[in-house]
């Protein structure tokens, strides 16, 4: 599933004053929100070999929506659902949708570190998307650091021999979507809370893939698949929610970098459950990936503090 660990940040949320305590406290929420995403991965790809891929994807937004309107609406009330620019929440969540749709499609065919590794170009996307699509400027230690970062997903996708595979081609329109669908969420963040982004994302997602889903539907074979498909939805939306809390108690240059630890938590999972170990290549072009990540976090969070 697509998990950018700076995505939340990106809306505005009502934050605490930053006492080391609180920060101390995201980064531990962060750390466990991170940690939910390789178990919802690992959900998911076990389900992708009996199961339709709109059946999964409708559980995975199903279960997050349940989770995020139990977790905000007794404080919110109907506001929670009040938005000031719906066209632009409901584009933000077809692309989520179709993001989620690709990542899913592909989960069964790439281990899921390498997922996870592909998956955290979105970041590298959205800066330099920011630059046409919201007029913002981009220096040139940034530019060169989503360059680095690219370089790195090459080393993953090896391209001689990865693009024959429809998978990686599939992770990496799961990408792009993403990052328009936080360029999106950077534009709505003007207009409304992130708790509301949060459940419009998962209720359109819904919506749309509960008026298909009947067509394609299997019940679920056992207890254990039962579960699974619990999980997806489980995992995704407890997850996004620690993140947003996360987000409510530290600067996110603090607390976003942290969010690459899924990839330890994938490259375990994959390990043990699927028997996949990442290769070298894999390993290099990760620790580039979120080393231009980072770097990125660290030096717009600058920028804006001088602009302060």
């Amino acid at each position: 599933m697509p998990n950018d660990p700076t995505a939340i940040s990106l809306t505005p949320v009502h934050a605490s004053p930053v006492r080391s305590g609180n920060v101390l406290r995201g980064m531990m929420l962060m750390c466990l929100g991170v940690m939910m995403f390789p178990f919802l991965n690992t959900c998911t790809k076990l389900l992708t070999a009996d199961y339709p891929v709109l059946q999964i994807v409708w559980a995975r937004f199903a279960g997050h929506l349940l989770l995020v309107v139990l977790a905000f609406l007794p404080k919110r009330g109907l506001g929670l659902f009040a938005v000031r620019r719906p066209a632009i929440q409901i584009g933000r969540s077809f692309l989520l949708l179709a993001a989620t749709a690709l990542f899913i499609s592909a989960i069964g065919r790439v281990p899921l570190a390498t997922a996870s590794a592909i998956g955290f170009t979105a970041p590298l996307m959205v800066t330099a998307l920011s630059v046409p699509l919201l007029g913002e400027t981009v220096g040139p230690r940034r530019w060169a650091a989503i360059l680095v970062g690219f370089a790195g997903a090459m080393l993953i996708i090896r391209p001689g021999a990865g693009f024959g595979d429809p998978a990686v081609l599939l992770l990496l329109g799961n990408a792009v979507c993403y990052a328009l669908y936080q360029i999106a969420t950077r534009r709505g963040s003007a207009y409304d809370t992130a708790e509301t982004g949060i459940v419009y994302a998962a209720l359109i997602g819904t919506l749309v893939t509960t008026i298909a889903v009947p067509f394609v539907f299997q019940m679920p074979d056992g207890l254990l698949d039962a579960f699974l498909f619990a999980g997806v939805g489980f995992f995704g939306g407890l997850g996004h929610y620690l993140l947003t809390k996360a987000f409510q108690l530290g600067a996110a240059a603090l607390i976003s970098p942290l969010g690459y630890a899924e990839l330890i938590g994938s490259t375990i999972l994959g390990f043990a459950i699927f028997g996949n170990l990442p290769d070298i290549w894999t390993i290099v072009g990760a620790a580039i990936i979120i080393a231009s990540g980072v770097y990125i976090a660290v030096r717009e969070y600058r920028l804006r503090a001088l602009a302060r």
